[in-house]
């Protein structure tokens, strides 16, 4: 079996690849879109890692996953999406967050305020991965009005982003942690 260097040079002149063999400068926007979502994929391995319930832990492999395409996705410029031979994301991913959303949901107290992040490493890594999500998400939308991309990586993404402060939620709720409330002071 022939191994293969991690390294390869390619990218010394500040360029790296697309799927389609194109090389674009490394502060190309499409790589900023999928460089954040590896980025929110190693803080959901993050918190994958902790001490945490095995069902959530389930879901974030699953989410892990979900990501890898959507990366692999966001890589691709060719506009024949098959051109990668791998999967793409699909509605029935959104949906099963959104499923996991509502489960999380009825078990937790009623939001009536915004909440302060922390509490907790569990919520604080939470609250974290969310907020790399929003930065992804903003990266994508903003790639989507360059270039038509999956409306589902869209979707995705912003349900993911729910599902993490959801699960801060949970997370504080699991632990006993108080979640402190956050209160608009009154203009005098």
């Amino acid at each position: 079996m022939k191994k293969i260097k991690v390294y390869t040079k390619t990218g010394d002149s500040g360029t790296t690849g697309l799927f389609s063999g194109q090389r674009v400068p490394k502060h190309h926007l499409r790589i900023k879109a999928y460089g954040t979502v590896d980025e929110l994929n190693s803080w959901i391995g993050h918190i994958r890692s902790q001490q945490i319930h095995p069902e959530q832990a389930e879901e974030m492999i699953k989410i892990q996953h979900d990501l890898m395409y959507i990366g692999s996705e966001l890589a691709n410029d060719d506009v024949d999406s098959s051109a990668t031979g791998i999967d793409t994301i699909s509605e029935d991913a959104v949906s099963l967050l959104e499923n996991w959303i509502d489960r999380m949901t009825e078990e937790l107290p009623p939001l009536k305020n915004f909440v302060i992040p922390g509490g907790h490493i569990n919520v604080s890594n939470a609250h974290l991965a969310r907020c790399v999500c929003r930065r992804a998400e903003r990266f994508i939308t903003e790639l989507n009005t360059l270039t038509e991309t999956n409306p589902i990586i869209i979707f995705y993404i912003n349900r993911l982003s729910d599902y993490l402060f959801t699960l801060a939620r949970k997370f504080a709720f699991d632990s006993e942690i108080e979640e402190i409330k956050w209160t608009p002071r009154q203009k005098k």
